[in-house]
Parts: structure tokens; C-alpha cells; sequence
């Protein structure tokens, strides 16, 4: 889904991943393939945000009318 319509008053939830999982598949961290990967392969990722002054962060959501 990439097209939704939000009515006066609803909220989104923003959740930022490095993968589609489990829409797509899981991403192994690395340049390899995932089809073929094994378990231990897959490496932990960590994901940083940064959003006040002096690191700002936006999301940029481009509305229809």
C-alpha cells in the first residue's frame, strides 16, 4: 500500500527499518545474498535518529487534495 486516506483528526505511526521484513524479506546487514544466506550470517543493525537542534531530522510526506 503507498496510497492512504487519512480523515480529519487521525495519527500515523512511523516505524523506520533497514528491510521490508516481513513484507519482502529480511535484509542480512551485509552484501550478500539472502536467499542463500545462513543464520549466523545476519548481523544486527542499529538504527539512529537524531532530531533536535543540532542533529535535525524530518520525514517529508507529500499530501494529495
Amino acid at each position: 500500500d503507498v496510497m492512504h486516506t487519512f480523515l480529519p483528526g487521525h495519527r500515523m505511526m512511523i516505524q523506520v527499518q533497514s528491510s521490508w521484513f516481513p513484507l519482502v524479506d529480511r535484509n542480512p546487514q551485509q552484501f550478500i545474498d539472502p536467499y542463500t544466506a545462513t543464520p549466523s550470517q545476519y548481523k544486527k543493525s542499529l538504527i539512529r535518529l537524531y532530531h533536535d537542534s543540532k542533529y535535525p531530522s524530518q520525514i517529508i510526506l507529500n499530501t494529495l487534495k
